[in-house]
């Protein structure tokens, strides 16, 4: 049996998972009798962590209180967390950097010294390219995700990507982010349709609107529809190109902020992607290094071919 100091930090880290656990399931696991577990449990709740009993299945769980718990974690989750604040050192959220140094310092200084080890010899192998472009503040991000959640309106205003300048309300419905960027999913009051948003474009107005109900989402995969904004509908140019390799293969190259990837048979598939211009199109068609097949707009097809005639000219001359 556990000593009682053990015992309780034992029962802390079984209580912060995110279910409700009986009395009888927590007396199996530190192996007391469950009158010892209800000891132990008013025991923290004297200490300031609020345990939570539920009515009617005698169950336990931690809620929020005015002291932070021990986050207690397993090995892997140690590690996961120490990889996940070096990725964020170097994210696209403004001043998150500073942040997240601080944290793995105090993280890394209990670590033990073998999961130590795994985390360092991770950092010393992998080099990190800075995120690079435009960052979004913590505090509008949190306060955009608060409407996501309360379900209020949002007026803002806008840079769209051609530079003009709007005044937008909207019901925000969810935030994604890319890797890179965050967006804004929401339904646009005054243009009753569904839009995305570039966090970094928005210039938010306090205080936010009345609370709205909710609308079903514009898809039940909001990354797929995402992308499929960002790459093909806020663009004056929409391409149609089948690439000549598995859908898995193309995905490994073409970023879903580039282009839809859609599969037609295990050989092929197509890409649906966007741009103002068509030789920016052009240039993407030549750097995939896929075989492919171009079919429109057709002023892509006449761009490709007079860029391919006057290369072709340039290597006959020499």
């Amino acid at each position: 049996m556990l000593e009682t100091s053990a015992r309780l930090l034992r029962l802390l880290s079984l209580l912060q998972t995110p279910r409700d656990r009986s009395g009888a399931e927590l007396a199996g696991r530190l192996e007391v009798d469950v009158r010892t577990v209800r000891r132990d449990i008013d025991k923290l709740r004297t200490l300031g962590y609020p345990v939570h009993a539920t009515p009617g299945v005698a169950g336990y769980r931690l809620g929020a209180g005015a002291n932070v718990p021990p986050l207690l974690l397993d090995d892997d989750e140690a590690v996961a967390v120490a990889v996940g604040l070096r990725t964020a050192a170097s994210g696209g959220v403004a001043g998150i950097e500073e942040t997240s140094v601080r944290a793995l310092a105090k993280l890394e200084q209990v670590l033990p010294n073998r999961l130590r080890r795994r985390v360092n010899l991770l950092h010393s192998v992998t080099v990190t390219m800075p995120a690079g472009g435009p960052t979004v503040d913590p505090a509008q991000l949190t306060a955009v995700a608060a409407a996501c959640r309360d379900h209020e309106r949002l007026r803002f205003d806008y840079r769209g990507h051609d530079g003009a300048e709007s005044t937008r309300t909207v019901e925000p419905h969810r935030l994604v982010h890319t890797g890179r960027r965050w967006y804004l999913v929401a339904w646009d009051v005054d243009r009753a349709d569904w839009r995305t948003y570039r966090m970094d474009r928005m210039v938010p107005r306090a205080p936010t609107g009345p609370r709205f109900r909710p609308r079903e989402a514009p898809d039940v995969d909001l990354a797929d529809y995402l992308s499929r904004g960002v790459t093909t509908g806020a663009y004056r140019y929409r391409a149609r190109i089948t690439l000549h390799v598995p859908a898995t293969t193309a995905a490994e190259l073409v970023p879903p902020t580039i282009g839809v990837i859609e599969a037609v048979d295990d050989g092929n598939c197509l890409l649906h992607t966007g741009s103002n211009s068509l030789d920016e199109l052009a240039v993407h068609v030549g750097l995939f290094d896929l075989p492919c097949t171009v079919h429109e707009p057709a002023e892509l097809v006449a761009v490709i071919r007079r860029l391919t005639a006057r290369l072709t000219a340039a290597i006959d001359s020499r």
